[in-house]
């Protein structure tokens, strides 16, 4: 093991929550750090697998756009970073966008429009086809450490290999959105590139966000035992570029 690498330093992570407080709030006007896993190496120094993201991207995070959605705005802004890397920019469709997108689009009623309620794969694939027209997979993957190497990680680098796009994972008991920018396979398991969407606070370089663990190779076997897991993979083989469309929910 590369003593360099930010990885999780025990076999239970808090995905969110109680470092949701680091940092101080960051203005509307300041754009987010964008490639934020650029020079991190790779978890495993023995034979490896590495499939990851392909392209650049902003990295959206609680708070980044002057909203204070702590507790509940994960989705969205991993949702924001799928999107920047879609339409190479990190003017995306902002929280109450989405949420009327998915009123207009009858997923949700009326009262969901401007709301605290959080939204998971589903509605993150609902939201990126609204907006950009780009079809995304879900995959259910049931709970268990052996479910998630077998499937979750072979999804995973079929999914950068073939699209190189951002992905979201989420689940039930372990309902904290994570953005997925890669996935390594070896003799000790798979290990997935996490860009935590908990961070709270203003722009960070890349190397400060990797120090303190915001952007960092977390192992599966950290994952929740109990937890099934959704991805949510955007289909865009032939689509390297996905202005927002014009004619998107408004």
């Amino acid at each position: 093991m590369d003593n360099n690498v930010v990885v999780a330093a025990s076999e239970r992570i808090d995905w969110g929550g109680s470092r949701a407080e680091d940092g101080t709030i960051v203005t509307a006007t300041e754009t987010p750090s964008s490639n934020v896993h650029a020079g991190l190496p790779n978890p495993s120094t023995g034979p490896v697998r590495c499939s990851l993201i392909k392209g650049d991207y902003f990295y959206f995070h609680y708070g980044c756009d002057g909203q204070d959605d702590r507790g509940w705005g994960c989705g969205y802004r991993t949702v924001q970073t799928m999107a920047s890397w879609l339409c190479r920019s990190s003017s995306c469709p902002r929280i109450g966008d989405m949420q009327r997108a998915l009123v207009t689009v009858g997923d949700k009623p009326a009262s969901f429009s401007g709301s605290r309620e959080w939204i998971g794969t589903v509605e993150a694939a609902l939201i990126l086809d609204c907006y950009y027209g780009v079809p995304c997979k879900v995959v259910h993957v049931r709970g268990g450490e052996a479910e998630l190497e077998q499937v979750a990680a072979e999804e995973l680098h079929r999914h950068f290999e073939e699209h190189g796009s951002p992905a979201m994972m989420g689940g039930d008991r372990d309902n904290s959105s994570k953005g997925i920018l890669g996935v390594c396979t070896g003799d000790n398991g798979s290990w997935l590139l996490v860009a935590d969407p908990h961070y709270y606070g203003g722009p960070l370089e890349k190397g400060e966000l990797q120090k303190r663990g915001w952007v960092a190779w977390r192992s599966v076997s950290s994952l929740h035992p109990s937890s099934f897991y959704n991805l949510c993979l955007p289909q865009t083989a032939g689509k390297p570029f996905c202005p927002l469309r014009s004619d998107g929910p408004s």
